[in-house]
């Protein structure tokens, strides 16, 4: 299995590389994930549809991760998280006015 970072204009940049079935380096590859976790990181298991469409599962602990994966993806999270999208959905509301007021316009 590969721990991978997405990294904008880098490409993907190998963080791990381990066989989960040696005790040893399962405890690496777990260490890894944790700390790209706890550096604030998504994680994701790459996929593949039978109709050969590529997807990846959100995994929130190495243990999330099938046991066959060939890699997991990490990749930062958006600036702000949820709260920040709900504050930019109010941001982009058009602006109230007074009942009968005419709209404006730009010119």
């Amino acid at each position: 299995m590969k721990l991978l970072r997405v990294k904008p204009g880098h490409g993907e940049i190998l963080l791990a590389e381990g066989d989960v079935e040696a005790p040893e380096q399962e405890r690496e590859l777990i260490e890894a994930f944790r700390r790209e976790l706890d550096a604030g990181m998504w994680a994701a298991v790459p996929t593949e549809r039978r109709d050969g469409r590529r997807e990846a599962e959100l995994v929130k602990s190495f243990a999330e991760v099938p046991r066959d994966a060939e890699r997991v993806i990490f990749f930062p999270r958006a600036a702000g998280g949820a709260h920040s999208a709900h504050a930019c959905t109010h941001a982009w509301a058009a602006p109230s006015r007074p009942a009968g007021a005419a709209p404006r316009t730009l010119s």
